[in-house]
Order: C-alpha cells, then sequence, then structure tokens
C-alpha cells in the first residue's frame, strides 16, 4: 500500500473522542434548546466532545448560518440546522 495513491488509500475513522461538535446557537431560540438537548445526549453516550457557540458574539458564523440556526458542526464541517437527528449524529460520530 505504500505505493499506492493517497486517493485510493483507506482512512481510519475518527475515534469519537476525538471528534468536536459544536453547537452554534442563539439565546432564547426553543430550537436551539431542542438541538442542545440532542448534542449532549449523543456526545455522552459516545464520548465525542461538545461545545456551543453563540451567533451573536461571532460575526464570521452570524455572515455563515444566521438563517439555519441552529448548527451544528462535527470537526468545523456543517452536519445538519434546524432539527438534529439522533441516530445520524451518533452514526457520524461513530461510523
Amino acid at each position: 500500500m505504500a505505493g499506492m495513491s493517497p486517493l485510493f488509500r483507506r482512512r481510519e475513522p475518527a475515534v469519537p473522542a476525538d471528534r468536536l461538535v459544536t453547537l452554534v446557537r442563539k439565546p432564547g431560540c426553543h430550537l436551539c434548546d431542542d438541538a442542545q438537548a440532542v448534542v449532549e445526549k449523543v456526545c455522552a453516550e459516545v464520548g465525542a466532545r461538545w461545545e456551543q457557540k453563540d451567533i451573536g458574539e461571532d460575526r464570521e458564523l452570524y455572515d455563515r448560518y444566521w438563517e439555519q440556526i441552529p448548527v451544528v458542526l462535527i470537526d468545523g464541517e456543517q452536519h445538519t440546522f434546524w432539527r438534529v437527528n439522533e441516530d445520524r449524529l451518533r452514526k457520524a460520530l461513530t461510523g
């Protein structure tokens, strides 16, 4: 495999403990509260780290995601927005 192109090499899946889930939210948002409950639950189950960011405190996040909040990012890449599916998030973190 050493001489094989990187495009064809298999990558080892990331371990959930090495993943970072970011919930982009705003205060007083009921969908954000619902999303946080799912993120907290799934991350606790699989051992992934998570953080939350207030969209009102970060201009870049505001410009990019304002119409989509809550937004869930996994390792900085958008995973979903508005409603968070527990099974889909779990699969993304463990699969």
